[in-house]
């Protein structure tokens, strides 16, 4: 699952996927936006067929957070 997110987040920000690191951190290293955020929130959320509240969100500060936080609502 990792891997995948990796990928869904590379796809999104149009990055090389050896750049989408598991502590990468999605604003400070990987550059994205706040509209960014939402738009991969949205495609995380319709992937893994789960709903994110905004405090989980807020909480996704690099990508092995956003694993985490995905992999405890699975």
């Amino acid at each position: 699952m990792l891997e995948q997110i990796r990928t869904l987040i590379a796809n999104q920000l149009n990055l090389p996927l050896e750049k989408v690191q598991e502590d990468s951190k999605i604003i400070e290293d990987l550059g994205a936006d706040s509209l960014d955020i939402v738009e991969m929130l949205m495609t995380l959320e319709e992937e893994f067929g789960i709903s994110l509240s905004d405090e989980q969100a807020t909480q996704m500060k690099t990508v092995k957070d956003i694993y985490n936080i995905i992999n405890k609502l699975k």
